[in-house]
């Protein structure tokens, strides 16, 4: 947690990972992210994994550093309260449909330098999930050994447009700050999948191809990367990037004699050629497997480790969350108190400012638990009206 972004104040009104995923990232460096939901939680306010209670570790996670309003936006109140905060605060991150009582046109009433972040599925409206925008562009076709789909269980669109709709909230409030202007930003999965599909060189490569590419399993593309097996059974990936580790890797497991035959036989030099060490990986390969099937898993992390070969065993989240440098000691992580009543280490912001302080993780917040407080501090209501709208449940508040 930093204050980077003190100061500002959004609202949030969403749910699942890729809007959320957006008010955290502002929420991590110092903004004030007011999420609003129905009263008693939104569509994802139970989502697995939960515990033996239902409380949704994956809630409490992204909806660190928030704050809760609760409204009953079935009713024409509620939907009213919410525009009112909206219009009142001055920006919003939602996934609410593009047209309807939270559409931008309706909202920038008599707040002409609103800016809404909106997160999509298809930019025509259509819904769309992460697993089925995947889908879409190929990935799952090229995933694994095949012949089969491979689907992977990281939702990397969500996740991606969540932390485009941040950016792209801080570009146009920049934008506002110069001209004084309001905009709406619309962020469809979709298009941030075949986009970064497009960033990455693989559309241009299927289209001057003109196939797909071949199905590679652990094999990294246009490199020399592949999973290994140790004497002692351990999985592991090495991926050589640079002529400096090519030279190291072969070093390491006493290749040179044999790296040579090979090249002498081909007519080629592999150490400075990315391409040429992956065009001929089924040469390659064999020498390496055989050569790392002799050593055991610490003695060739250490060799590696030396020469500055990049590599990583392949091992279980359990066997993850239990590493020091990946957590216990690292700073990203700290103690918070969670809705859950389950005790585990919280992340706070990614990114490291060593001029700064850095802040522990916040909680997340229960449902209803700020409504009071924002209502009467962003909307000016009195106490009896907020008790008011308590009675009649188009308020909740945290029990």
């Amino acid at each position: 947690m930093y204050d980077l972004l003190s100061g500002l104040s959004v609202i949030e009104a969403s749910s699942f990972v890729a809007s959320p995923t957006a008010g955290l990232y502002c929420a991590q460096m110092g903004a004030e992210v007011i999420r609003v939901d129905q009263i008693g939680g939104g569509p994802d306010f139970h989502r697995w994994p939960v515990t033996a209670n239902s409380d949704s570790l994956y809630w409490e996670n992204l909806n660190r550093a928030k704050k809760s309003v609760a409204l009953d936006l079935a009713r024409p109140e509620g939907r009213e309260l919410l525009q009112a905060l909206v219009r009142a605060t001055g920006q919003v991150i939602t996934n609410f449909p593009a047209r309807g009582f939270m559409a931008h046109d309706v909202l920038a009433e008599g707040r002409a330098d609103l800016v809404t972040v909106r997160v999509m599925g298809w930019a025509d409206g259509s819904p769309a999930l992460d697993y089925t925008v995947n889908n879409a562009v190929g990935y799952p076709m090229l995933t694994g050994a095949g012949p089969e789909p491979v689907n992977h269980v990281l939702p990397a669109w969500d996740l991606l447009s969540g932390a485009y709709a941040a950016f792209a909230l801080l570009a146009a409030l920049r934008r506002r700050a110069e001209t004084g202007a309001g905009s709406e930003v619309r962020i469809p999965l979709s298009d941030v999948a075949i986009g970064t599909v497009a960033n990455l060189g693989s559309m241009a490569e299927v289209l001057y191809e003109g196939h797909d590419r071949p199905r590679l399993g652990n094999t990294v593309y246009g490199l020399f990367g592949r999973d290994f097996v140790t004497a002692d059974g351990v999985r592991t990936m090495i991926v050589v990037v640079t002529p400096r580790q090519w030279s190291n890797l072969v070093a390491a497991l006493g290749l040179g004699e044999a790296v040579a035959a090979a090249e002498a036989r081909l007519g080629v030099s592999f150490a400075k050629d990315d391409g040429l060490r992956f065009t001929h990986r089924d040469t390659l390969f064999p020498l390496f497997e055989r050569a790392i099937a002799a050593r055991a898993h610490a003695d060739l992390a250490a060799a590696f480790d030396a020469g500055g070969v990049v590599h990583s065993a392949y091992r279980n989240m359990s066997e993850a969350v239990r590493d020091p440098a990946l957590v216990a000691d690292n700073p990203i992580f700290g103690a918070a108190d969670n809705p859950s009543g389950f005790a585990y280490p919280a992340a706070g912001a990614f990114a490291t400012v060593p001029q700064l302080e850095r802040r522990p993780p916040a909680s997340a917040p229960r449902n209803g638990e700020h409504s009071e407080q924002v209502l009467a501090e962003r909307l000016s209501l009195s106490s009896g009206e907020i008790a008011r709208l308590i009675d009649s449940r188009i308020i909740g508040i945290a029990q």
